[in-house]
């Protein structure tokens, strides 16, 4: 992952631990990436609903994806995202 990408990958983080109708859709985002089946899937359209810089950040996320093929916690946000899920998914336990 580039500089680029984890800066990315870590204001959206930041943004996802908030309480905002933005910070609710970036952290679908985020979690779709980490377990889709459980946390559930993302809907696209919802990018028009973040500011410019905010969609741009998970563009570059997701373009991550395609050449890192890797789940957020291999490559050490787990903890980050655990912290997500308890936000933004309260019923359910995390097994990770």
């Amino acid at each position: 992952m580039s500089n680029a990408q984890q800066a990315a990958l870590e204001r959206l983080i930041r943004i996802a631990q908030g309480d905002s109708g933005q910070c609710r859709i970036v952290a679908n985002f985020l979690l779709a990436w980490w377990n889709a089946a459980e946390y559930g899937g993302f809907d696209l359209t919802d990018v028009w609903a973040v500011d410019s810089a905010i969609a741009e950040d998970m563009l570059t996320v997701f373009a991550q994806l395609l050449h890192c093929r890797r789940c957020p916690d291999s490559l050490g946000y787990g903890k980050q995202f655990q912290v997500i899920v308890h936000r933004w998914r309260p019923s359910l336990n995390d097994t990770r």
